[in-house]
């Protein structure tokens, strides 16, 4: 079996260096042979150019499409924290003009409110 085996080996790497041997010298590739396909092979790399140029450009249009999805977040956070802060002052001011149109002489507090601790 493990003759076989090395047998198998041996036969398929000579197989594979007269293909090598016969390309470098000519015999596969000759010129009859790239007068009657030159034209298939132009298109096989002509489409293996278009692939890798399309794949290319894919790559770099998702990564171009997650900056601008990360920006959009950003940005969408940036509103919300805008919107609310806008709903503070106009409840505020709302709230004060109120007061002030129903006279209850209130004001604004301009200290902060702080705890009175007390122990028994």
């Amino acid at each position: 079996m493990a003759k076989k085996d090395k047998k198998d080996t041996q036969k398929g790497q000579n197989v594979v260096l007269r293909i090598l041997w016969k390309i470098t010298h000519g015999q596969i590739l000759t010129v009859e042979f790239l007068k009657a396909h030159g034209w298939k092979i132009c298109m096989a790399v002509f489409m293996i150019v278009a692939y890798i140029s399309m794949k290319y450009e894919c790559q770099t249009s998702m990564v171009t499409i997650d900056k601008l999805n990360n920006e959009l977040e950003v940005v969408k956070n940036q509103c919300i924290t805008e919107r609310s802060k806008y709903m503070g002052s106009m409840r505020e001011s709302a709230m004060q003009e109120l007061v002030d149109s129903l006279n209850l002489n209130l004001k604004k507090q301009n200290q902060p409110p702080f705890k009175i601790s007390y122990s028994e």
